[in-house]
C-alpha cells in the first residue's frame, strides 16, 4: 500500500502514469531514485493523517520526508536532544514561533505556561522592558522625536537624534542575547537626557505641569472608586491604619492646597 500511495501520489504530479492506464506488460519510465524517495516512505506511520502533513513540511526546508517522522515518531528523543543541545533548543524556539504566529491555541497555551511560571513572567517582563527602550532609541534616530517624562512629543536636535542613531545601528547588529544591555545603556544616555527642556525654562515649566495634572488625575480617580465602593459602609472592613492613613492624606492635601492658593495669581 506504500508502493501504491506512493505511485498515486507520483502520477497525480504527471512522473508516471495513472493506474487507469497500465496494461500488463507495457514498460514505464520510472523517475529516479532520489524523487521517487520523495513520494514513497518505508514508514507506516506516514500513511496517517499526521504523517502526511509531516511528510509534506519538510519538502520546504530541504529534507527527506523520513526524517521528520522518525523525530515525530519519538517525542522523547526530541525532548532529550532539546535538553542536551542549545542548537536543537534554539531550532525548536524558531520552530515553536512560526507555527504560534498562525496556531491561536497554541498561542493561549503559551500564554499560560508563561504566567505559571515565575521565572519566565520576570524573563518576559525583562525582555518586554529592553523593547520598550529600544523603541524610545528608535522613535528618536528614525523620526526625530523623544517623549518627556510627563508624556509630552517634542522635536529632538540634530546631535540627539545621531547619538541615537549610532546606539540604534549598534543594537541592530547585535545577538538578540546582547540587546538588553546595550538597550539599557543606549536609554540611559537618551532617556536621562532631555537637550529642549535643559535649554528653555518655559518648557520646563509646562512639563511640570502636565506631570503634575497628571498625577492629580490619577490619584483623583483612585480616589473617587475608593469612596464610592467602599465609603457607604465601612463597619466590616474598618482598620485603624485605614484613618491613620486618611488622616496624613487629608493633611498632605491641606498643604498642597495651601501652597497653590498662595501661588495663585491676584485677582483685582
Amino acid at each position: 500500500m506504500r508502493y501504491y500511495r506512493a505511485w498515486d501520489m507520483a502520477a497525480d504530479d504527471g512522473l508516471v502514469p495513472q493506474f487507469e492506464a497500465l496494461a500488463p506488460g507495457e514498460d514505464i519510465a520510472l523517475p529516479d531514485a532520489d524523487v521517487w524517495l520523495s513520494y514513497y516512505t518505508s514508514r507506516s506511520s506516514a500513511a496517517s493523517v499526521r504523517g502526511t502533513a509531516i511528510t509534506a513540511a519538510p519538502e520546504a526546508e530541504g529534507i527527506r520526508p523520513t526524517k521528520a517522522l522518525e523525530v515525530a515518531e519519538n517525542p522523547t528523543a526530541l525532548r532529550a536532544a532539546i535538553m542536551a543541545d542549545p542548537g536543537t533548543a534554539r531550532a525548536a524556539r524558531h520552530a515553536l514561533l512560526d507555527r504560534v504566529r498562525e496556531d491561536p491555541a497554541l498561542q493561549a497555551e503559551l500564554a499560560r505556561d508563561i504566567t505559571r511560571s515565575s521565572e519566565l513572567k520576570k524573563a518576559v517582563a525583562t525582555e518586554s522592558k529592553a523593547a520598550d527602550r529600544i523603541g524610545y532609541v528608535r522613535q528618536i534616530a528614525e523620526n526625530g522625536q523623544f517623549k518627556t517624562p510627563a508624556g509630552r512629543t517634542l522635536d529632538a536636535p540634530a546631535d540627539f537624534r545621531a547619538e541615537a542613531d549610532r546606539h540604534l545601528s549598534l543594537i541592530d547588529e547585535l545577538d538578540d542575547e546582547d540587546t538588553g544591555e546595550w538597550a539599557a545603556e543606549a536609554y540611559d544616555r537618551q532617556g536621562a537626557r532631555h537637550p529642549h527642556l535643559e535649554e528653555n525654562p518655559e518648557l520646563r515649566v509646562q512639563e511640570r505641569r502636565t506631570k503634575f495634572y497628571s498625577s492629580l488625575q490619577k490619584a483623583t480617580k483612585v480616589f473617587e472608586e475608593l469612596t464610592l465602593d467602599d465609603a457607604a459602609d465601612l463597619d466590616d472592613i474598618y482598620e485603624s491604619d485605614m484613618l491613620t492613613r486618611l488622616e496624613a492624606l487629608q493633611e498632605a492635601l491641606a498643604t498642597c492646597i495651601t501652597t497653590l492658593r498662595r501661588a495663585a495669581p491676584e485677582q483685582d
